[in-house]
């Protein structure tokens, strides 16, 4: 077995995650605890109980996302799983990956992800930003509907290549519109608006980003203890300037998943594991590539199921 681990992003989040490994493991409230502290607010509670409207805020999502994953880990390191070959995460998620490769200190992660979350939520006003999911086309066609649909200041792109015949697009709301009727005409199997409102990975971000780079400025970062592929280039970076570079980079360029993967898979990996909430990565991994056999930790059953595999 070679392993590598891949760590959720926004969207797998849901009222009561981690509770059921909760009652098992007391490392995921020792984790949430040590999230709330630095947080000053109850991320627990937030996430038990909601409501949902309160998970979602994105200065939320991203550090409850991010405990969550971390958790997770702690749950397969005590469990002393095979050393990982490789990690990665999806958008947020690469934030977990660094997290647990040892080059971003917890306490500051947690901090840095809910100031994410708030730069990207007040770069651009409710209402004026759209993402949505193209199914069934090819990535050259949607990026030519995307820039068919740009124009007159208004601007969509292309921004998670998550696999062959799946990607997201983001921009202003009227243009991401057009670009799903033009999807439609170019016979996409669905074009299917996403229930958020900041226009994440796109150009729109630009301003967002540069305020992320003065907040980076200030974090440490150290070289990954276990290599991690980051989401702009697909590739692994082990020099602590580029890795800021690139998280800065990352909000305003699109998530290269497919491209991920298949490095992933190209270093030899026979099984992958996400760790965190949902399984939204798995399902993507296998559509990208079958060579590897995937695992989720999202709950107790998946876990012993994955430990039970470890064990032969």
């Amino acid at each position: 077995m070679k392993l590598a681990c891949v760590f959720p992003g926004q969207g797998s989040q849901s009222i009561g995650m981690m509770g059921e490994l909760s009652e098992q493991y007391s490392v995921v409230a020792d984790t949430f605890k040590q999230a709330s502290d630095a947080l000053a607010y109850d991320l627990w509670k937030i996430v038990t109980d909601g409501p949902a409207e309160e998970l979602n805020k994105t200065e939320i999502t991203q550090p409850a996302m991010l405990t969550a994953g971390v958790a997770a880990w702690k749950i397969l390191q005590e469990k002393s799983i095979p050393a990982v070959d490789v990690m990665a995460g999806h958008s947020l998620g690469e934030y977990t990956a660094l997290v647990c490769a040892g080059a971003l200190g917890f306490d500051d992660a947690v901090k840095l992800v809910a100031e994410r979350g708030r730069l990207m939520q007040s770069a651009v006003p409710a209402g004026v930003g759209a993402m949505a999911a193209i199914l069934g086309l090819d990535d050259d066609t949607v990026k030519s509907v995307c820039e068919q649909a740009s124009g007159n200041d208004l601007i969509v792109q292309a921004v998670n290549f998550n696999s062959p015949g799946q990607v997201v697009i983001a921009g202003h709301n009227d243009a991401v519109e057009k670009a799903m009727e033009l999807a439609k005409e170019a016979k996409a199997r669905r074009a299917l608006k996403l229930p958020v409102s900041v226009p994440s990975h796109s150009a729109l971000m630009e301003g967002a980003a540069a305020q992320l780079g003065e907040v980076l400025a200030g974090i440490e970062v150290k070289t990954p203890s276990i290599p991690v592929i980051q989401n702009v280039d697909a590739q692994i970076h082990t020099d602590p300037a580029e890795i800021k570079s690139l998280l800065q980079q990352q909000l305003h360029k699109p998530v290269l998943w497919v491209d991920t993967v298949e490095q992933i898979i190209g270093r030899g990996v026979t099984d992958i594991v996400e760790a965190g909430p949902g399984k939204v990565l798995a399902g993507l991994n296998k559509r990208i590539n079958k060579a590897a056999t995937n695992y989720t930790v999202d709950n107790v059953a998946n876990l012993d199921k994955f430990l039970s595999v470890l064990q032969g």
